[in-house]
């Protein structure tokens, strides 16, 4: 078993890319999926879909093969360029890739370090798979071991305390902009998901009133009922050009395919206009007006970075509590590897004691009453043979280099320690021959 994490994230991969292969819903991640759920090689997956980060999350029999049949599917379904996603992929494997999960849940991978969202999206990323039938017990350990890690990091240190998010940065910088204050001006939110909700949040706490849209009413009335202002007031989404040429201030979070708002609904006007685009895709086109200021993700993310000193030298802790989750793990691993190993071989030595005792009974060296007792006489004796070594190879099991012993031995024994069938989580039977030179070819695009 082999786990594997390919990132396009905020850090190596432009904004560009990472719109063109955002999944745009649920059922888009579910097809795709399904269709890395044909590959053998392949036990399980689940896919992080967020502002800031596509990451799919692997394990399999097969790195090599694996890496190349997502990158190849992406680039099949998204029409992105198969060698232009491989530059801009951050490829992680193995201890690595299980470093890199725990930092992401733990939010020391996050845009803004220590901001909350992220493990409820990494909890639901593994959800949606697993009900699907593509994810199981191999990436659940990962996962339960994260939430852990992330829960200590939490309680060690104060990196969450005051939690800031995208939306808190954006409302931040909309409120310097505005020469201090946002008392008594109005900020229009389009969008009635997490990060809308956080943008009215912090809207209404700057004492700023908040005209609130979405593509669906119900959701916005739903909002705004569950934020409970005076200060906060719901309008239809058709009325978007009205309100986006009205005030000066626009927040947009919505999950739409493509842009809500472009050159041809917005009007020119002599105030600044600060408008904040935090979606992924984008919401807003470029607009070419000289008094319109747009910021994007990208350009959130540079400004995060100003003024958090303290919760860097906070991540710093929390990067070591992360190494030791890690190394933990690894060793939870192991010791689950060798209880099978020492299973499989008492079960071979009781098949092995049935079948001799058998044979000598067939030929008259002892009479039936005598089996039993004999059986069990030797299996006391075998029982006393492997007790030193069954406690000397658990002690093994919890060091770091213990994997290749548990191989060996697996090897010189002949034993078959695979307790679990990963082709068990798939929903679909499939064929045990591995994508050959051609299909690679294909999926990079190079076939016919």
């Amino acid at each position: 078993m082999n786990y594997q994490v390919l990132s396009f994230n905020y850090k190596k991969c432009d904004l560009d890319t990472r719109e063109q292969i955002a999944f745009k819903d649920d059922e888009a991640i579910k097809r795709y999926l399904n269709l890395l759920n044909e590959f053998e090689f392949i036990h399980e997956a689940y896919i992080v879909n967020t502002c800031n980060r596509v990451e799919i999350v692997t394990s399999s029999s097969d790195n090599i093969s694996t890496y190349y049949s997502i990158l190849g599917l992406l680039s099949k379904t998204t029409g992105a360029d198969f060698y232009h996603l491989e530059k801009t992929v951050l490829r992680l494997e193995d201890k690595d890739a299980i470093k890199h999960i725990f930092r992401v849940v733990s939010s020391l991978d996050s845009m803004v370090v220590g901001e909350a969202q992220i493990t409820g999206q990494v909890k639901d990323a593994f959800r949606l798979s697993y009900k699907n039938g593509t994810a199981g017990k191999e990436l659940n350990r990962v996962v339960s071991y994260a939430i852990k890690c992330a829960s200590e990091v939490r309680n060690a240190t104060n990196i969450s305390q005051n939690p800031v998010s995208i939306a808190s940065v954006a409302v931040a910088q909309a409120k310097e902009d505005m020469g201090g204050s946002l008392a008594g001006m109005t900020g229009v939110v389009v969008g009635s998901g997490e990060m809308g909700k956080l943008a009215a949040k912090h809207l209404l706490r700057a004492n700023a009133d908040v005209l609130l849209m979405s593509r669906t009413r119900e959701h916005a009335e739903d909002l705004a009922s569950e934020l409970g202002s005076e200060n906060i007031k719901v309008v239809d989404f058709e009325d978007l050009p009205k309100y986006i040429n009205r005030y000066r201030l626009l927040f947009s979070a919505t999950s739409s395919p493509e842009p809500i708002i472009n050159d041809e609904i917005v009007e020119q006007i002599e105030a600044k206009r600060y408008w904040f685009d935090m979606a992924i895709p984008r919401d807003v086109n470029d607009i070419s007006q000289e008094n319109l200021k747009l910021y994007r993700i990208d350009d959130l993310r540079a400004i995060s970075k100003t003024n958090h000193a303290l919760r860097e030298e906070q991540a710093i802790i929390a990067s070591d509590i992360v190494d030791r989750y890690v190394e933990d793990f690894y060793v939870w691993l192991q010791a689950l590897a060798v209880e099978p190993l020492i299973k499989q071989m008492r079960l071979s030595i009781n098949d092995i004691i049935k079948s001799e005792v058998d044979r000598i009974a067939k030929k008259g060296y002892i009479d039936e009453e005598s089996k039993d007792n004999i059986s069990r006489i030797i299996n006391q004796t075998f029982d006393k043979f492997l007790h030193k070594p069954t406690k000397n190879l658990r002690s093994l099991a919890k060091q770091s280099d213990s994997q290749n012993v548990i191989y060996a031995l697996s090897s010189v024994f002949d034993l078959d320690t695979n307790v679990s069938d990963p082709a068990k989580y798939k929903r679909v039977s499939k064929s045990n021959k591995k994508p050959d030179i051609e299909m690679m070819k294909k999926l990079k695009g190079e076939g016919e």
